[in-house]
C-alpha cells in the first residue's frame, strides 16, 4: 500500500478529505483513483468511483499518485477507521456516504473490495467478511499465573507460558501483544466486579492493541446470586461497559466454549495482524 496526502491541485495535503479522481493510465481496466485519508493516505486503483451495484474491485496504486489528475470528487470525510482486515468510510454528505474496504484473499491471492451493505449482500460469501478462514501454526502466550489453562486440543496452535502485563492468553511478543484475553470463572467474574478488581484488570488490557474478557458463564446467572444484590452487579458491569467500549466482555455459556472463543479470538488476531506481527514460540 502507498501513503500519500493529496494537495489543493489534486497533489498531497493532510486534509481530512476522501478524493476520487481518473486515472490517466488509459490502458489500466481500473480507470478511478481513490484517496483514503488512513494511516497517512492509502491510494487505490479502482474499477467503479463508488459500489453502487456490486462490489468494486481495487488494487494499491504503486506507480504513485500522478502529478495533475483530474479530479472528480472531494468529499469531507467523517469517519475513516481502520478495524482488523478492513476500513470503514463515513462521508459527510446525505447520500452515498457508507461504505468498507475488505481486504481479504481470492484463489490464495491478496484481493481489496469496496462495498457498501446492499452490495455486500449480492456478494459471495468469501468476500463479506475479511479473513474467511482462521490461520493456524501460531503460538498462545499464556499467563505464568494462569492456573489450570486451557490447553486447546485439536488446534494446530502452540502455548508458551510467560508473564503477561494484562490478561491471560495473548498472540504476539508477551511484552507487547498484539491481541489478549482474560479468562474468568463467573464466580471470580463476580468477585472482581464487586471488589473493584475488574476495573483495574480492564484499565491495563484497554492499553492493549486488542483486548477481551471472556467469562465462563451465562449473562442470566448473575441475575440468579444468592449473596451480592444482582441488579447492582449488572449496573457495575454496564458502566465498566460503557467506560470501556473498546474491550469486548463475551459470556461463552461454559469453560468449553470459553476456550473456543479465546481460540478463535486471537486466531482472528492474528489473521488481521499479518505474519510479521506475532512471535512464534520455541
Amino acid at each position: 500500500m502507498l501513503s500519500v496526502k493529496l494537495n489543493q491541485n489534486g497533489g498531497v495535503s493532510p486534509e481530512n478529505i476522501f478524493v476520487v479522481a481518473q486515472n490517466p493510465d488509459e490502458e489500466s481496466k481500473l480507470p478511478f483513483l481513490l484517496a483514503v485519508p488512513i494511516d497517512g493516505g492509502l491510494v487505490l486503483k479502482a474499477r467503479e468511483s463508488w459500489p453502487r451495484a456490486s462490489r468494486v474491485y481495487c488494487h494499491p496504486l504503486n506507480e504513485g499518485w500522478p502529478s495533475h489528475p483530474e479530479i472528480l470528487e472531494r468529499v469531507p470525510v467523517k469517519s475513516c477507521r481502520r478495524r482488523g482486515a478492513a476500513i470503514d468510510l463515513v462521508l459527510d454528505r446525505p447520500q452515498l456516504a457508507r461504505s468498507q474496504f475488505v481486504f481479504t484473499e481470492v484463489r490464495g491471492r491478496p484481493a481489496i473490495f469496496w462495498q457498501t451493505q446492499k452490495t455486500a449482500r449480492t456478494a459471495n460469501p468469501g468476500a463479506r467478511v475479511p479473513r474467511g478462514r482462521l490461520i493456524s501454526g501460531f503460538t498462545i502466550v499464556v499467563d505464568t499465573r494462569e492456573r489450570y489453562p486451557f490447553r486447546f486440543p485439536g488446534r494446530a496452535v502452540d502455548t508458551h507460558r510467560a508473564a503477561l502485563a494484562a490478561g491471560d492468553y495473548a498472540v504476539g511478543d508477551p511484552v507487547r501483544p498484539i491481541a489478549v484475553v482474560e479468562r474468568k470463572t463467573l464466580e471470580n467474574f463476580v468477585t472482581c466486579l464487586s471488589d473493584g478488581t475488574l476495573s483495574f484488570q480492564m484499565q491495563r488490557l484497554g492499553e492493549m492493541p486488542l483486548a477481551a474478557v471472556v467469562v465462563e458463564g451465562r449473562y442470566s446467572e448473575l441475575f440468579r446470586l444468592q449473596h451480592v444484590d444482582p441488579g447492582w452487579i449488572a449496573d457495575v458491569l454496564s458502566r465498566l461497559n460503557a467506560r470501556y467500549p473498546e474491550i469486548q466482555v463475551t459470556f461463552a455459556d461454559s469453560r468449553k466454549f470459553a476456550e473456543e472463543w479465546t481460540y478463535r479470538f486471537l486466531a482472528s488476531a492474528v489473521g488481521d495482524a499479518g505474519p510479521g506481527c506475532f512471535v512464534r514460540m520455541v
